[in-house]
């Protein structure tokens, strides 16, 4: 993707009611934004004004990201809140390492 100098393109999808924000504020799915190098997952979120909490996971072309991963030329990004059913949470990597069933239940 070509974008402005010094950008970088990435694109931006939104889950649940997440996605309904962005639909109630114009954005297509995906939204396509161009970013500053070194523009991390939490500045993305500062940009887009989407609040830290009102975000379970991040994915970052398929996998599960921390909110210190730098953003890359051409990165799909998917938002996804909290309230995700539990076993999705295991299988999409929001939960790592041995858990108990009830702490899967939300």
């Amino acid at each position: 993707m070509l974008g402005v100098i010094g950008l970088l393109q990435i694109e931006v999808r939104a889950f649940s009611f997440l996605y309904q924000l962005f639909k109630e504020r114009g954005w297509s799915q995906p939204y396509l934004l161009g970013v500053p190098e070194g523009c991390t997952l939490a500045k993305l979120l500062e940009v887009l004004e989407i609040p830290a909490e009102k975000v379970e996971a991040v994915l970052v072309n398929g996998r599960v990201r921390d909110l210190d991963y730098e953003l890359q030329e051409g990165d799909r990004v998917g938002l996804v809140p909290p309230g995700t059913p539990g076993p999705y949470r295991v299988l999409l990597g929001f939960v790592k390492g041995c858990v108990r069933a009830d702490d899967l239940l939300l």
